[in-house]
């Protein structure tokens, strides 16, 4: 593809600072840590005493040690699939780091479900949890950041359009619309209308797949600006690639372990609606990775490559975890209430309508930011405070 340089540039060659440089890559942490995971789930599971919820002091260092292991080996699947990420290109790259944290994310709300008492609203708390924090939190702080740094910047309006489109509608679809059916209790499809709606949002996320990476791929593609990572090696991928698989592993072997330490912990604490809370804490544990990532890229001035990794974070959680937890809800015949509170349902319908205004430009600033996040602080306030 013709890029233009300056004068004196020749065709095809980087210019100013537009040039290839080295990756700086996985740590040693990224390779170590997602081992140790493993390890520890194995410990734990042949020796059920040291498991959270057992009496004694070893029970709990163990529980705060598979947290830590489980946010160590988050971030290292997310470091692991940006080498493989770079080898594939865009936007192949960030579906895989958008897919690899919805796994994690189904494993961690999975094993929450299964642990203690039903929790009918744990996939909505958790999805709306995700939603707000993207688009208030995430994309406020992208916003900021980038803005005091590059004053305004630009993003490609067709490909964020999409993103909220698809957003909005499936967030409206799932999350408000159970509260006002007929044939369901309040806030819950019944079993027929689950099943038509988890085939709807596979479906829409499926055609927005297929527009992204096939007919309008270059509505979704970054403007580069600044530095741009020299592609792995053959070898440096298949390495990314095994790791990335241990790393996604060690965190589903551990997300049990750390679904009842967290349940086991909130119980200490009179919370006016704890599932609201537990669902805020698995959003911030899952979107920890790649909100650093879509800050960094914000920061460096690809915005819409922050984008893209943010919205897309938000966009296959809606589109693939309700789905995937009501499959789980049926067979395991739990209950799982999707409609949204009154306040909540305000919130959200607040940040669809800002998230719209926001990108109807194409342009961003300073001020962009700042409302998102002032909407971020009243969502927070509303956890405690409902």
């Amino acid at each position: 593809m013709r890029r233009q340089g300056g004068c004196g540039t020749a065709e095809g060659e980087p210019s100013g600072e537009e040039h290839s440089v080295k990756a700086s890559g996985p740590t040693a942490l990224n390779y170590v840590l997602p081992g140790m995971g493993l390890a520890l789930a194995l410990l734990l599971k042949v020796w059920p005493d040291l498991a959270p919820g057992a009496e004694g002091v070893v029970p709990g260092f163990a529980a705060i040690l598979a947290i830590a292991l489980l946010c160590g080996s988050a971030v290292s699947s997310v470091a692991h699939a940006d080498v493989v990420a770079r080898r594939l290109g865009q936007p192949y790259g960030v579906l895989l780091l958008t897919m690899s944290v919805t796994i994690i994310e189904v494993s961690v709300m999975a094993s929450m479900m299964l642990h203690g008492e039903n929790n009918p609203t744990l996939a909505r708390e958790s999805v709306f949890s995700v939603l707000m924090i993207v688009n208030t939190g995430i994309v406020g702080l992208c916003l900021l950041l980038g803005s005091l740094r590059h004053r305004e910047q630009t993003i490609q309006q067709q490909g964020v359009s999409g993103y909220l489109s698809v957003m909005i509608a499936l967030g409206v679809m799932l999350l408000v619309l159970p509260a006002e059916t007929h044939e369901g209790e309040t806030g819950t499809f019944s079993p027929r209308q689950l099943i038509f709606m988890s085939f709807v949002a596979v479906s829409l996320y499926g055609a927005f797949l297929y527009m992204q990476t096939v007919r309008y791929r270059e509505h979704f593609e970054n403007q580069p600006e600044g530095h741009s990572e020299a592609p792995p090696t053959p070898s440096a991928f298949a390495l990314g690639l095994v790791m990335l698989l241990v790393s996604l592993a060690a965190v589903v072997a551990l997300s049990k372990h750390v679904a009842a330490a967290f349940e086991d912990f909130l119980g200490n604490f009179a919370l006016a609606d704890p599932d609201a809370v537990t669902g805020a804490l698995i959003a911030l544990l899952i979107l920890l990775p790649e909100g650093i990532a879509a800050v960094r890229a914000a920061s460096r001035n690809h915005l819409q490559h922050s984008l893209n990794i943010a919205l897309g974070s938000a966009l296959a959680t809606v589109a693939l975890t309700i789905p995937a937890m009501a499959f789980i809800s049926v067979m395991i015949g739990h209950s799982m209430v999707l409609g949204l509170d009154t306040e909540d349902r305000t919130m959200l319908l607040v940040t669809f309508v800002l998230s719209i205004l926001s990108f109807g430009t194409g342009r961003t600033n300073a001020l962009n930011g700042v409302v998102h996040l002032i909407v971020f602080c009243v969502y927070v306030m509303l956890l405690f405070m409902p």
